[in-house]
Formats: C-alpha cells, structure tokens, sequence
C-alpha cells in the first residue's frame, strides 16, 4: 500500500465497516412528517428532486434536489410540508445500524465541513442517485440474496461520503468537476436526439438511461442552451422533416412524419408551420 493511501485511510478513520440494513423509503413530500423526533438507528435521505425544508435540532434548513441528509441516533428532526415549492421534494431514505467509526459515537457519519446536509452535485451527484435508484428497484425484488444486496449498495454510499472526508491533493485543486459533468451530460443528450430522434423519446425514458432525475436533467440543459430538452428535440426532428420534404420527393407528409417520430401527421404539420411559417407541403412545393 502507497504511502498516500495509507495516510487516506487513517483520515477515513474506519474501524468497522459491517453495517446492518434496516429499510429504504422514497416519497413526495406532500405533508408535514410526523411530530419533531429522534431515532436509535441512523437515518439518510438523499433528495432525488425538487425543494423543501427539514427542521433539524432547532433550526430550518432549506434543502433541494442532490442534498443528501444524516441523521445519527438522538439527533431531533422533521420533514416540513412546503406548499409555495414548485416542485415538492421527493426523498430517498436508507436505515441502518452497527457503524463504528473511529473516535466517532456509534452511527455517527459524519459529513464534509460537519453538519446535517451535504449538498452534492457533478459526479458524486450522479453516483448517488444511482445508487438510491438501484436500491429501490432491489427493494421490489423477493429473493435470497436481496438483503446482501442492498447492504452492498449502502456501504457503497457509506464509503462514498467517507471518502469525500480525505482531502484532495493539491494538484487537483481549482477544478469545477461540476461544469465539467453537466457539460458532458447535455453533450449526450444532444448526442442521444442526434441518433434516435425518429423514436418515442420522452423525459423520463432519458433520465433512467442517465441515472438522473428529469427535473435535474431539464434545469441543466436549459442553463446550458437557454432552451428545453423537449424544444430542442422538436427542433432536431423538424429540421430533419425539412431535410426529408425538400431531398426525398417521394414521401408522403405522413411518412416523413413517421421518420421524424411523430405518428399524427397533422399534429407534425401544426408544429412545422408554427416554427417556419409554412406546411411541409408548400416547403416542399418551394423547392421543385
């Protein structure tokens, strides 16, 4: 073992690594939780989507889609019903038990900068959420191995925040990982449009096939192009529509409908005329 690795463990500070699996749970916040309380076990939640609040020993605390929260044995807390959130917070809780840290109280995991909440994003985002993803699509599954599983999946986010203790070294300092990633994840959604825009596509198929939650997806994506994901695909399929009308004389509206992915033809042509102005048949009639 190199001596860096050495020194990353001792920060880490793990004494036992064996936790118990107690529960998953997700929800939408759609009511106040139940009264102001503790727990004897240890209780994380990661925000999957949207906004809320948590009052936590005392104080409110606003949290958002990518904070991920722990709360240890003892520690007093509440999820707040938040009326005026444009999007309620939909929560991802894990239970457990039997984690020793050294010099740590039994449950404890402590946080980056300590605290209850830990605001995530870039690519320890993304790792987290597909994580909780895979754990709740693990939860419906009845089978042998199901327990060892999930435990798996739990020390792989135990070992995730532990991880996020060790310092960095200095010469991977001053780097924004996260405009990097979300750079890279409109990249592959364009690129995704780019080759299967004459498919059903819809939010949600992309965000399961990229691990991130549709709201996250379409607040990046406009923060980096200034448009929808949803606009920017129609703008794809009907520049591909005008391609077709103009090249291939021989295609119907409907079929050049179809290749665009859009099987009510009329509805393709109310969306074409409002973006230039013109029916496919006169574009194509323009251009004999």
């Amino acid at each position: 073992m190199n001596q860096y690795c050495a020194r990353e463990e001792n920060q880490i500070g793990i004494e036992e690594m064996n936790p118990t699996f107690l529960f998953t749970w997700k929800g939408t916040r759609t009511a106040e939780e139940e009264p102001y309380h503790c727990h004897d076990i240890t209780e994380l939640a990661f925000v999957m989507s949207g906004t809320g609040k948590y009052r936590i020993e005392g104080q409110i605390y606003e949290i958002s889609e990518g904070d991920l929260l722990i709360f240890k044995p003892g520690v007093h807390h509440q999820a707040l019903y938040v009326p005026e959130a444009e999007v309620p917070a939909t929560e991802f809780f894990v239970g457990f038990c039997d984690v020793q840290l050294a010099g740590r109280e039994p449950g404890d995991v402590p946080l980056p900068g300590g605290g209850y909440i830990l605001h995530t994003g870039g690519e320890l985002r993304q790792r987290i959420f597909r994580i909780c993803s895979s754990m709740e699509a693990e939860s419906t599954v009845c089978w042998q191995g199901r327990y060892h599983m999930l435990k798996a999946y739990l020390m792989q986010l135990l070992l995730l925040i532990l991880k996020e203790q060790a310092q960095l070294p200095e010469s991977m300092k001053g780097y924004s990982f996260e405009s990097v990633n979300k750079k890279y994840v409109v990249e592959q959604i364009i690129s995704y449009f780019e080759d299967h825009y004459h498919e059903k596509i819809s939010l949600d198929t992309i965000a399961e096939n990229m691990y991130l939650s549709p709201f996250y997806i379409s607040k990046i994506f406009k923060s980096e192009t200034g448009d929808t994901p949803i606009r920017h695909l129609i703008h794809i399929r009907l520049e591909k529509a005008r391609e077709l009308l103009v090249q291939e004389k021989d295609m119907s509206i409907q079929e050049v409908a179809a290749a665009v992915g859009y099987d009510d033809a009329y509805h393709f042509s109310k969306l074409f005329k409002k973006y230039y102005g013109q029916s496919p048949s006169r574009v194509r009639k323009d251009n004999n």
